[in-house]
């Protein structure tokens, strides 16, 4: 891509050029009353430092961009971007809450940070957030896919507290490889992955047909699928069904945790677990595809950029692989619905110079041809209505060569997830808390009770006699009587 980089390049600062004595007026400020023209000033320019939670391929795709910006943009209205990666998720909003309340120890705040909502809604309560809804035209605000602005209107006033850059969904990821081996051997289908009861048939399947490979081996069997996110699966999941987890009234949150709902969950993800047609396997599940100890997963549509080309089975031997995603699976009887993810960018409350220079570059970084590149780039979806067509976006892979390859191929599943309905919860006091305690709940019982599985095999327990204890219904009220306990105190 680097000739059509140039060529954006040269375009782009001609175009700066012209725009450079409008200054922020161009994005809107002029319409809410302020008279930003005379705000940003190429021989005097502001300094901005960002903070990210992006690393790898991510970090580097938006350092790139940034460079871009500073040489062409930046250089001709007056603004210079610094960036920052505060490690991950956790570290940065950690690093920003601090800052923040200017604790002891921690640094001063940036000036942009990334954020989900419940981080930036805790910020905000500080009176550190800058609402950016009056530096934009509605004209503007148009051009964005408005789930994804909605999600920054942090107090349902039409404010713009979170400025979205990038967004995901969660889409199933597969090794297509080894798949149509199994496949052909079994007679099984790809449609029949399209629900989450399908998948669990599919799962049992494959762990008997692997089991069988070795008749002299009993008990090997492998497991077929897992799941990268439990809190994602428990929310939406339940949507689907028809009840909400979380929902928020008055800025609290209230529970839902439907008894049928949440054994319909439990059977789709703790009882095949148990019985190691699931896995857990990996701080990623991609980690258990690159070493073949699972062939699928659902994740991060985002994640894709990073499901391994080869799998690795010892020092000696490994083989190429090929990808294949669909779109998030659905329950039977459930109304499709997947997260909404993705952070955004939340501006620190400043003068209306500093400010201004924030939106000159988040306006900027979400154009057609910047932000497409990203998102391709880092696995993301774009934000604009314009970039997130489906060709470009193919387009846009293709020229980036082999290193977007997975993304070309697999883009078609995420946008059919978004376009079935995609779901986000909103921000309350607590709900970061709240939602990790979800999905830890089901994931450290599942993985417990798996061990405790494979020890009674292995000590030469009957399969069907050691599992058959942890599939009582008995097992499940524990767990949720223990779940509601513990979410009742998190959000008493």
């Amino acid at each position: 891509m680097g000739a059509k980089k140039t060529l954006r390049q040269a375009v782009a600062l001609a175009l700066a050029g012209m725009l450079a004595l409008a200054g922020c007026s161009s994005l809107g400020a002029a319409a809410s009353g302020k008279d930003a023209s005379s705000l940003l000033d190429p021989a005097d320019p502001v300094q901005i430092e960002l903070w990210t939670y992006y690393n790898g391929t991510q970090q580097q795709a938006f350092e790139s961009l940034v460079d871009e910006f500073n040489a062409t943009r930046g250089k001709s209205v007056g603004v210079v971007v610094t960036g920052s990666s505060q490690g991950g998720v956790n570290d940065l909003a950690a690093a920003v809450t601090g800052s923040a309340q200017g604790l002891v120890g921690y640094a001063d705040m940036p000036d942009a940070f990334l954020s989900y909502p419940d981080t930036a809604s805790l910020v905000d309560s500080f009176g550190r957030v800058a609402d950016l809804s009056g530096y934009l035209t509605d004209e503007q605000k148009d051009q964005y896919v408005e789930a994804f602005l909605a999600e920054g209107d942090l107090d349902g006033t039409g404010s713009l507290k979170v400025f979205p850059v990038a967004k995901s969904t969660e889409t199933f990821q597969m090794n297509l490889t080894d798949w149509r081996v199994f496949a052909d051997a079994t007679g099984s289908t790809l449609d029949e992955l399209a629900t989450v009861e399908g998948i669990v048939a599919v799962s049992q399947r494959y762990y008997e047909w692997t089991d069988a490979q070795t008749p002299d081996v009993p008990n090997d069997g492998r497991a077929f699928f897992g799941r990268d996110a439990l809190t994602n699966y428990l929310v939406t999941g339940a949507k689907q069904l028809g009840h909400e987890v979380f929902s928020v009234r008055d800025g609290r949150i209230e529970l839902d945790l439907d008894r049928a709902t949440m054994k319909t969950l439990w059977d789709n993800y703790y009882v095949p677990m148990v019985q190691g047609w699931f896995s857990s396997e990996g701080k990623f599940r991609s980690d258990a595809v690159k070493t073949g100890d699972l062939l699928s997963y659902v994740g991060s549509s985002s994640s894709v950029v990073y499901f391994p080309q080869t799998v690795t089975v010892d020092d000696r031997t490994s083989y190429p692989i090929e990808v294949i995603a669909l779109p998030a699976p659905t329950f039977e009887n459930g109304v499709p619905c997947a997260p909404q993810q993705g952070a955004g960018f939340v501006v620190t409350k400043a003068d209306e110079r500093t400010e201004c220079a924030c939106v000159e570059f988040l306006t900027w970084f979400t154009a057609k041809e910047q932000n497409a590149e990203f998102a391709v780039e880092a696995g993301y979806l774009p934000v604009t209505k314009e970039a997130i067509e489906p060709e470009f976006l193919k387009e846009v892979a293709l020229s980036l060569g082999n290193s977007s390859r997975n993304y070309a191929e697999t883009l078609p599943a995420a946008l059919e997830t978004m376009d079935a309905g995609l779901y986000r919860t909103f921000p309350a006091p607590k709900g970061s808390e709240a939602r990790s305690v979800l999905g830890k709940s089901l994931f450290d019982r599942a993985v417990r009770d798996q061990a405790a599985v494979r020890a009674q095999i292995e000590a030469g327990a009957d399969p069907a006699e050691a599992v058959a204890a942890f599939l009582d219904e008995s097992v499940f009220d524990a767990w949720l009587t223990d779940l509601k306990m513990q979410l009742e105190a998190v959000v008493a």
